[in-house]
């Protein structure tokens, strides 16, 4: 699909798109709600709407804005993530130590930005604005990265807290799960990578080839009921199912259930932005970590899909794009997994619902070259230790999912919204 073309009305009009998006999601918070930081991975709400503020200000008004000066000079040093050419930052698991600013001088420094944005790209000739469009454009992907961060921090933040208090959200009735169906995927040299004409993060480049082996993936991810079929198996109990570094978790950690799950007096229950209630066992497993999923594969004699294969699987079945009508992306119903609907012969649940494991490291596509300057440091250096995730989930915001989109957490990560899709055939570790 082409991209848009970006003009200034075409800049601002998305701009106030995402910039508001943030703000509908960061609206049912307190001030107090926006400032707690539950545990390291979790960053508090005020952080992410300054953060991607600072963003904006940091690689576009700074850079063409004439007579530039930051609205606040300690606010580039608060709200740095990791961009070590910008320059000093503060520490990650410090961030909910940071009362000041609060929630509501954070909002003033994002009026104060957005106004000198929208004023930048409607001043800017053809040219420059031409040069500088793709910097905004990534600022938009970014901040709605963010925007699915804040909905997953938050989630942690309310789910430690004895009152339960919920996020937003209707959960829906419970379900069962279906039979689980396979798709067969033809092998060979195939493509992988982002195929131009729209927005794409470079780890999504080059787009090259790769020799797969005949396959097949799953119809449907991997349901809360059959895990606790894993579970009864004594799935957590067995360390020959488990790699090593994941054995070594399940001790340190005390692991014995997915992430938001908890026992009371006999039954399972989950945390959801909607809620706790009993676990649901129609709908998909979620937030497990890589080291669960191939655990839970291994357990059910198959194994976790390559994103090679993955990808290959996508384009082979005519899906290409998200479907609006099959992609829970962005649910503002239950902010949670849908189950899988009814069997089509094709696959259900590709795009939305949870990010997928894939049993690829994340590393780079052959002849990835980052890009030049702080902008380089967004995702290569990344590249060790991580594994590769494909799909979105029910938190993805609209219009950020897409086939070659590649996103990476540490193996042992069980925050994020993640879940489970099936392969088999085809190469086995």
């Amino acid at each position: 699909m082409p991209g848009p073309t970006w003009d200034a009305d075409t800049i601002v009009a998305r701009y106030d798109e995402v910039r508001a998006h943030t703000e509908t999601l960061a609206a049912p918070l307190s001030p107090e709600d926006q400032t707690v930081q539950s545990m390291p991975d979790v960053s508090p709400t005020k952080w992410h709407r300054a953060h991607v503020t600072w963003f904006f200000e940091t690689f576009v008004l700074a850079q063409h804005e004439p007579s530039f000066t930051p609205f606040q000079d300690q606010y580039w040093f608060l709200f740095n993530s990791y961009y070590e050419g910008v320059g000093p930052r503060y520490a990650r698991a410090e961030r909910g130590h940071i009362t000041r600013p609060g929630a509501h001088d954070v909002g003033l420094y994002r009026a104060d930005v957005d106004a000198r944005v929208r004023d930048l790209v409607t001043t800017l000739d053809g040219g420059s604005l031409e040069k500088l469009a793709p910097t905004i454009e990534l600022g938009f992907h970014h901040e709605q990265q963010h925007q699915e961060l804040l909905l997953m921090d938050i989630k942690h933040v309310l789910s430690v807290n004895p009152l339960q208090p919920v996020y937003a959200g209707t959960p829906l009735a419970p379900s069962a799960p279906d039979a689980l169906g396979w798709v067969d995927v033809e092998g060979g040299l195939v493509e992988v990578g982002h195929r131009g004409g729209g927005f794409g993060f470079d780890n999504e480049l080059p787009l090259h080839q790769q020799w797969l082996e005949q396959y097949r993936l799953a119809d449907r991810l991997v349901t809360n009921g059959e895990w606790l079929d894993f579970m009864a198996d004594r799935g957590y109990e067995r360390h020959e199912l488990w790699l090593s570094d994941g054995w070594g978790k399940v001790r340190d950690e005390g692991w014995r259930a997915p992430f938001y799950w908890r026992e009371v007096d006999g039954v399972w229950f989950e945390h959801t932005l909607s809620g706790t209630r009993p676990v649901d066992p129609g709908l998909p497993v979620s937030h497990v970590s890589h080291y669960e999923a191939d655990a839970y594969a291994t357990w059910a004699g198959k194994r976790l899909p390559t994103e090679g294969e993955w990808e290959h699987a996508v384009v082979a079945d005519g899906q290409v794009e998200p479907s609006p009508e099959a992609a829970n992306l962005a649910d503002r119903t239950t902010f949670h997994p849908r189950p899988a609907g009814p069997a089509t012969g094709h696959l259900r649940q590709v795009f939305g619902d949870c990010w997928e494991w894939t049993s690829s490291a994340y590393l780079a596509y052959p002849g990835y070259h980052p890009p030049a300057g702080a902008i380089g440091e967004y995702n290569g250096k990344f590249m060790s230790g991580q594994m590769v995730l494909r799909g979105g989930c029910a938190l993805t915001p609209p219009g950020h999912a897409r086939l070659s989109y590649r996103n990476f957490f540490p193996p042992g990560s069980r925050w994020a919204l993640s879940g489970v899709r099936l392969a088999d055939g085809g190469a086995r570790r």
